[in-house]
């Protein structure tokens, strides 16, 4: 759930008196579950299909089915991929490098800003690997 931003929960954190007020009172901001169980909330959010958004994210059709039902970890820019397939909010893409064990896009790394500007702008991921290869970058796909 997007909700609170990290820093706010961090500020909650050190003035909280004991740890049990603040989990009880932030553990739906928490990241819960796995990877392929917050892609199927997404999906199911936003009013997406399976077959649509793994054809968006050029990938696969087996490897894209494998990481819904969790049987695949895919690698950090397979991810991108599929969060620029989904139309997610920056929160919610977020979220997601999270839940899959990456760390979030970090505005100051190159190929990091171009993948911000991509959801930003609502690139897809053609457009957003287009960019990144104008700049020199190493793209996603």
């Amino acid at each position: 759930m997007v909700g609170k931003d990290t820093s706010e929960i961090v500020k909650e954190l050190g003035l909280c008196p004991d740890f049990q007020t603040f989990y009880n009172e932030n553990k739906e901001y928490m990241i819960s579950g796995n990877l392929a169980q917050l892609l199927a909330e997404l999906l199911q959010r936003k009013g997406l299909r399976k077959s649509g958004v793994i054809k968006n994210a050029e990938l696969s059709e087996v490897y894209g089915y494998q990481i819904f039902s969790g049987i695949r970890v895919p690698e950090r820019k397979k991810l991108i991929c599929l969060a620029l397939s989904m139309g997610l909010n920056i929160d919610e893409v977020q979220q997601l490098l999270k839940c899959g064990g990456y760390p979030p896009l970090y505005v100051k790394k190159p190929f990091d800003s171009v993948v911000l500007y991509g959801f930003c702008k609502g690139l897809t991921v053609v457009e957003t690997n287009e960019l990144l290869y104008r700049y020199d970058l190493e793209t996603l796909v």
